[in-house]
């Protein structure tokens, strides 16, 4: 399935001819935050919205219908993660030797799909949202970068540009809201547990550390993200650290790894950032931004559903730039 993705669906040129389709649902993104300017918004299920829109349209060649189908799905991912959790500890507990009948879930688990088609389903809609929320929560809460930000992307697209066709042409020169989107994943990394893997061939010794056959490692991006030892003020927002350092989230370099790394990272990382980044752009282009009323900041608490996100929905106020309100 893995190959099938990253040779077939998700490879460089696939990604690219997408790009049609990635331009048109943003664009229709922009008219609905422009028809609702002044008015507070809830920033997660529109952000949802999209990423649904594009994926479902660059997968299936639809959107609406798949779109509604997918929201119900990412909003119910905790009820799901606690059948399978259910689900796992009757079978630890021998319980299925009881008489109890094997449902859908516990055939699954014993082909273990559960893994592959959670590759799949993380590295496309839940994911890309996550990362454009903590991106846009942690802009708002310094208005230093957002002000940087925008100031890059305005000059770069420029006046009437930007306004009547805002395309993915340009994005490769926005460097600065490139090392915006690396410093919020690496703070907060969609899967800060990445994915299990087992050793299965022999015995592997990590420094001091050997890890035996048919061990299932789990490796900790969090920790490794924010370690003070190869990052300085290693919990501030602070995306200029990434000023001399090259952002390639294919990079085998082991100290910045938001969706892992080697032949094993995460495959739709291509299709997934292309989203995020034209998505950003144009949320900082076309609009300023306000928190609604009696709200100071942004509250950063996460939760662990599919992925590491907000607790709490993102709600802003967005105001058409250039537009003076009342």
């Amino acid at each position: 399935m893995r190959k099938i993705c990253t040779l077939e669906l998700l490879s460089a040129k696939r990604v690219q001819s997408f790009r049609h389709i990635r331009e048109e649902e943003v664009s229709n993104l922009v008219d609905s935050l422009t028809a609702a300017s002044g008015e507070p918004v809830d920033l997660t299920r529109m952000l949802s919205t999209v990423t649904s829109s594009i994926t479902s349209r660059a997968a299936f060649g639809k959107a609406q219908e798949l779109t509604d189908a997918f929201m119900v799905v990412i909003e119910n991912i905790s009820v799901l993660d606690q059948v399978i959790e259910d689900h796992k500890s009757r079978r630890r507990a021998g319980r299925n030797g009881d008489g109890e009948k094997e449902d859908l879930v516990d055939v699954l688990l014993n082909l273990q799909e559960k893994q592959n088609l959670g590759e799949m389903f993380l590295a496309g809609i839940e994911t890309s949202t996550t990362v454009m929320e903590w991106v846009m929560s942690a802009m708002i809460n310094d208005s230093r970068v957002l002000q940087k930000a925008q100031q890059e992307v305005r000059q770069v697209y420029g006046g009437d540009d930007g306004k009547n066709h805002f395309g993915e042409a340009k994005l490769d020169q926005l460097k600065y809201l490139d090392m915006v989107i690396a410093e919020s994943l690496r703070l907060h990394p969609p899967l800060p547990l990445l994915i299990p893997r087992e050793n299965r061939d022999k015995n592997v010794s990590f420094g001091s550390y050997e890890v035996s056959v048919n061990t299932n490692v789990i490796v900790n991006a969090w920790a490794i993200n924010r370690d003070p030892r190869y990052w300085t003020e290693a919990e501030r927002f602070f995306p200029e650290r990434f000023v001399d350092c090259p952002i390639d989230y294919t990079s085998t370099d082991l100290q910045f790894i938001p969706f892992g790394a080697g032949r094993r990272m995460c495959p739709g990382v291509s299709f997934g950032m292309k989203i995020v980044k034209l998505t950003l752009a144009s949320l900082i282009f076309h609009f300023d931004w306000k928190l609604p009323a009696g709200q100071k900041n942004i509250n950063m608490t996460g939760c662990f559903r599919a992925t590491l996100r907000r607790q709490y929905a993102l709600h802003l106020i967005p105001i058409t730039y250039g537009r003076v309100l009342p």
